[in-house]
């Protein structure tokens, strides 16, 4: 059984490796820094997936502030979404810093944010999980607290910035999905005037579900909002990306590293993601597993 207590005092710990790590970063100063800045998403707006995100570019001192001090954004803020996280692609360069000391606090940052991570993924039930944080740590976003810092230390080719498409993917049943499609031909569909013409395209559905063999395997890739990514590249086989929901750091690099930037997001006219796979229901993006 975990405890508040126990939850408290984890959470304690990541907090103040955190501070101390903005203190130390504080000390070293920077060679450049820039911060992306993205929209703020209201609590009202949560459920709209954007079709386009303005970026608004920071740098010198007041992208260095902005930096520091999104690695100690964790809380809910009045009106804002706690549902879709406040991104914060950025990038820190640290130059003649004592690298292994830096990378030591880092290391010992994100193993805290598991060890939280963990302790509060102990608690089975989600609504028992929500109590316990919530009581402990009144407003906290747990999700904000998990992100890990992502650094690097060895000099790279380039460093950039990019916007990834993701999907949330779920595995299900001929069982499931005919049950899924069974509740929404009880919907009423705002789109369709006609609910007749609705329920006679979930039909048509159940039909294609209905005539699969008991044991395929369905599964459904739904495309989730953009997100902020860095690449970093040492050479054209030897390149990697991380998230960029936190400022990346990058520790002591050459001169000559190339740099990009974060461009303003607009959707594709097309949906390539979307035409690359045969899907069995496309309003749902629920397709066949294939081995």
């Amino acid at each position: 059984m975990v405890t508040k207590v126990q939850i408290r005092s984890q959470f304690d710990l990541l907090n103040e490796l955190t501070l101390r790590l903005i203190e130390e970063l504080k000390e070293y100063g920077f060679a450049k820094a820039e911060y992306y800045q993205l929209p703020e998403i209201s609590s009202v707006d949560e459920n709209i997936i954007p079709e386009s995100i303005t970026v608004s570019k920071i740098t010198g001192e007041l992208a260095h502030k902005a930096i520091l001090n999104s690695f100690s954004d964790m809380y809910k803020k009045p009106g804002l979404s706690s549902r879709v996280l406040k991104r914060h692609p950025g990038l820190l360069i640290i130059q003649d810093a004592n690298k292994q000391a830096i990378i030591d606090r880092i290391a010992q940052v994100n193993n805290a944010k598991a060890a939280f991570k963990n302790c509060i993924l102990a608690i089975d039930n989600n609504d028992a999980r929500f109590e316990a944080v919530h009581n402990a740590m009144p407003n906290l976003i747990t999700l904000a607290a998990y992100r890990k810092i992502h650094s690097e230390s060895e000099s790279p080719f380039s460093v950039r910035f990019t916007w990834m498409h993701k999907h949330a993917t779920k595995t299900l049943t001929k069982k499931m999905a005919l049950e899924m499609l069974e509740k929404s031909a009880g919907y009423k569909n705002p789109r369709m005037i006609d609910q007749q013409k609705w329920q006679s395209l979930v039909a048509q559905e159940q039909v294609r579900v209905a005539s699969l063999g008991e044991k395929e395997k369905l599964r459904i890739r739904r495309p989730t909002r953009v997100s902020p990514q860095v690449n970093v590249r040492y050479t054209a086989q030897n390149r990697y990306h991380v998230s960029a929901a936190l400022p990346f750091i990058l520790i002591n690099p050459q001169p000559d590293v190339k740099y990009g930037q974060l461009p303003s997001y607009e959707k594709p006219l097309s949906h390539p993601r979307k035409r690359e796979y045969d899907f069995l229901v496309d309003r749902l993006y629920l397709e066949q597993v294939t081995k």
